[in-house]
């Protein structure tokens, strides 16, 4: 089955997908969600963007 895209944040593409993680990870998340006030996938989408952006600017660095 192909990727389903929907298009609610702007002009942003998304992709929708099946994520599985230990039970102990996905309560973590949970509780850092919860206390920054975000749903669990915005909490992740915040991880994976901050990180991928340090990854960026480490390799844009001298």
């Amino acid at each position: 089955m192909p990727p389903r895209y929907h298009y609610n944040r702007g002009m942003n593409e998304e992709t929708k997908i099946t994520l599985r993680l230990p039970a102990d990870l996905h309560q973590w998340l949970t509780a850092q969600a919860k206390s920054a006030r975000r749903s669990l996938n915005s909490e992740i989408v915040h991880r994976l963007e901050v990180e991928r952006d340090a990854v960026v600017a480490d390799h844009e660095s001298p």
